[in-house]
């Protein structure tokens, strides 16, 4: 069997992070509800946690980490946290439905939303960016690397602007937290949103937000928390402010222990590996008659997603062909990326993505594109 279907949810894992899974399950108690060693020995491993996220994404602290199930969950927190009817949001066409439909809500309450457009490669419109930016919004919300095509986009430039005019800016870091380097102070990101079980090669169920310092998020939740019983209203205090009821521990614990491989690793080395991979996989594919392969390759510096078609074929075809007749693993379909697929005009037929780790081989590259060979032949 052959998985190149990372971008969707990491299979690959290492082995300590189930080790660590298993562990908890075994011996945690409930972080904040006890004085007792298994519940402070949760408070301690979900600490050590947020200190390595922050550490990883130059944060303003621990505290400033709160964790959610997974990116989905985070992106709604924040954008209905933030944005009030009246307000001005910009957005673009690269965005997963995790941001789109959270945001069509606000704007369905009074929100007014700016979508920015794209090249024919998938490339964002800077300029119309920046146009929209300097006429006025009150938060940018864009992903950092599009889950369709791979394109990276320019967060610190984007960031800046945003700086510049006193615009929240919210990143989704889906598909580059563990994989790219992410600095919130550098790239100005007031809000960053993650999900544990992609590049991060966290158990599903795991995700967060780190928010920097000075911007307050109207919680989804309420309810229980472990401190201020008597309170009627739920603590403002972060993390506790955004983290209503038991936390996810088991699988935390798990998100820990991904965190001190890569550290141990080296993302960049890890990272230089899949693009390395993808681009081996990009560069023999291409050669292939009838197919259309759809981002921008004018730089390796990408996501390890390549996403394509072959002719006219159903996409879902080609996939579940390369599945039973060859054991390896994409995506087909529309990505929850409907704005993107409008661009290129591929609704109907969706696309076939191909999304690699750094547990995958040259050897799996090779049979990948001897699937499709043989697909392409028959």
């Amino acid at each position: 069997m052959i998985y190149l279907d990372s971008a969707a949810t990491s299979y690959y894992r290492p082995p300590q992070v189930a080790d660590a899974v298993a562990d908890a399950i075994r011996h945690m108690g409930n972080s904040s509800r006890g004085t007792y060693e298994a519940a402070l020995n949760t408070s301690r491993v979900i600490y050590q946690t947020r200190c390595l996220l922050d550490e990883l994404f130059h944060g303003d602290g621990p505290e400033q980490i709160a964790f959610t199930m997974n990116s989905t969950e985070s992106l709604n927190m924040a954008i209905k946290g933030l944005l009030s009817p009246g307000d001005v949001a910009i957005t673009t066409v690269l965005e997963h439905n995790s941001v789109l439909r959270p945001l069509y809500e606000m704007e369905a309450l009074g929100v007014e939303l700016k979508v920015i457009d794209c090249d024919a490669d998938g490339v964002l419109d800077y300029e119309s960016m920046k146009d929209a930016i300097t006429q006025g919004a009150d938060m940018v919300v864009c992903t950092h690397a599009s889950n369709l095509t791979g394109n990276l986009t320019d967060i610190r430039r984007i960031g800046g602007w945003c700086r510049e005019r006193d615009v929240l800016f919210l990143v989704d870091a889906s598909q580059t937290a563990g994989i790219f380097p992410i600095d919130m102070e550098r790239d100005c990101i007031d809000v960053l949103c993650f999900t544990g079980h992609k590049g991060l090669m966290g158990p599903q169920g795991t995700g967060g937000l780190c928010v920097r310092k000075g911007v307050n998020i109207r919680p989804l939740l309420s309810g229980g928390s472990g401190i201020k019983t008597y309170s009627k209203a739920h603590p403002v205090e972060m993390p506790t402010a955004l983290e209503a009821g038991t936390m996810n521990g088991h699988g935390i614990a798990g998100l820990r222990a991904a965190l001190l491989y890569l550290k141990e690793e080296g993302a960049e080395q890890l990272r230089q590996k899949e693009q390395d991979l993808a681009w081996e996989f990009y560069s023999k594919v291409k050669e292939i008659p009838n197919i259309r392969i759809y981002g921008d390759f004018s730089t390796k510096e990408r996501a390890p997603i390549v996403t394509l078609n072959l002719g006219e074929e159903d996409s879902g075809m080609v996939s579940d062909y390369l599945a039973m007749e060859c054991e390896i693993f994409t995506r087909s379909g529309g990505h929850c990326a409907p704005l993107l697929h409008q661009v290129f005009n591929t609704v109907e037929q969706g696309s076939v993505r191909f999304s690699f780790s750094h547990f995958n081989t040259e050897e799996d590259v090779a049979a990948a594109v001897e699937g499709l060979r043989k697909y392409e032949e028959c």
